[in-house]
């Protein structure tokens, strides 16, 4: 969904952020906006499988396994060092996760997802609409998918000159994740901190 090189330089980056990524996420109050996200729904909706697509250093799979601890998950993530940082965090609250180091078009799996979790991930790829309908490959029927889109704001040209990444108003998301089988089934605002100003949740299910 992006080509080589461009891929690789995203890659590279991420390594290279990893060591302080978790403190700075959990410090700009990432985490929590997460948990507070996943905490409109029950832990049933969390699902017994779950898949966490990009899953960086694991904040959002994280706050998962406060409300739902039991069953299963994936770590999804093309940088190694982000990725190990996930496993170990997921490990310190008693979870075990399986992990694979890849891109999401790339991701070999014969496995079902009751549960997919995608934050900051569409922004990055050159077509948000494919993306998605490689995650609905991935869903189990009526798979919950909870998603976290950067929302267009002053806030968001300044990560931009870091990270190049894009911003999405609610009505294109809704639209990209209809053309992608996905049904919405609710938006979510974050109410403090830089996630408030930064980012939108949306909570859709597999049709």
């Amino acid at each position: 969904m992006q080509d080589a090189s461009s891929s690789e330089r995203l890659d590279q980056k991420y390594d290279a952020a990893a060591p302080g990524w978790a403190d700075k996420m959990r410090l700009l109050g990432y985490f929590d906006a997460y948990l507070g996200f996943l905490s409109i729904g029950s832990a049933d909706e969390l699902g017994r499988n779950g898949l966490d697509v990009g899953c960086g250093t694991g904040a959002f799979a994280e706050a998962r396994a406060v409300i739902q601890p039991e069953g299963r998950v994936t770590l999804l993530e093309p940088s190694g060092k982000m990725l190990n940082q996930a496993r170990h965090a997921l490990a310190t609250r008693g979870v075990t996760s399986q992990t694979s180091q890849s891109r999401l078009e790339d991701f070999q799996s014969t496995e079902r997802f009751d549960c997919i979790l995608a934050a900051h991930v569409l922004e990055h790829c050159d077509d948000a609409t494919d993306a998605l309908r490689h995650i609905r490959k991935r869903a189990a029927q009526a798979a919950k998918l909870w998603l976290v889109v950067s929302k267009p704001h002053w806030c968001n040209a300044i990560v931009w000159l870091q990270w190049r990444h894009r911003s999405y108003r609610p009505q294109q998301v809704a639209k990209m994740l209809k053309d992608a089988g996905w049904l919405l089934e609710a938006e979510h605002s974050f109410p403090t901190g830089p996630p408030s100003r930064t980012s939108r949740g949306y909570l859709a299910r597999a049709v």
